[in-house]
C-alpha cells in the first residue's frame, strides 16, 4: 500500500512537470534540443524555462509540493525535511549543492534551472519560514558546485 502511494506520487510529479514542460514550450520559453552546457560566457543555461529567477516563484513551483508552501516539510510515503527552522539552511553553501547535486531521496532539482534561479531559491529559502540568513548565495557560487 505505502510502495503504490510512492509510485503514485512519483507519478503525478512526473506528470505535473510534464505539463508545467509543455506550458513552458507553449509559450515560447524553452528551448527544445538545448544541452546542459555553458554558453558563449561559460554561464550555466538550462534547458528548461522556469521564467525569469524569483525565489518566491521557484519555491512554489519545484520545492513546495514536497517541502510544503509553509516551508515544514512533509511525513508520509516519504520523508521532506523541514526548510523552517532548519540549522542545514544556515549554510549557503550547504543548501546549493542539495539543491544541485541532490541528497538522500532528494533529486538534484537545480540541474533544470540556471544558476542565477538556485541562487534565487536557496536566497528566499534561507530568508523565509522564520529564517533570517541574510548572506546572499550568488551565481557564482553555484556555478562552482556543478
Amino acid at each position: 500500500m505505502v510502495l503504490g502511494a510512492a509510485a503514485a506520487l512519483a507519478l503525478g510529479c512526473m506528470a505535473a512537470s510534464a505539463v508545467a514542460q509543455t506550458a513552458a514550450d507553449a509559450a515560447g520559453r524553452a528551448k527544445p534540443g538545448a544541452a546542459f552546457a555553458g554558453d558563449a560566457d561559460g554561464a550555466f543555461q538550462s534547458p528548461f524555462s522556469f521564467g525569469e529567477p524569483d525565489g518566491e516563484k521557484m519555491y512554489r513551483r519545484v520545492c513546495a509540493g514536497c517541502h510544503m508552501p509553509d516551508g515544514k516539510g512533509a511525513k508520509g510515503a516519504g520523508f521532506y525535511p523541514a526548510l523552517a527552522g532548519n540549522e542545514n539552511v544556515a549554510s549557503g553553501d550547504y543548501v546549493v549543492y542539495v539543491v544541485v547535486k541532490g541528497m538522500h531521496g532528494m533529486p538534484g532539482v537545480g540541474r533544470m534551472m540556471t544558476d542565477a534561479q538556485v541562487a534565487d531559491v536557496v536566497n528566499y529559502v534561507r530568508t523565509s519560514f522564520g529564517n533570517k540568513y541574510r548572506d546572499k548565495v550568488t551565481a557564482a557560487q553555484v556555478s562552482a558546485v556543478r
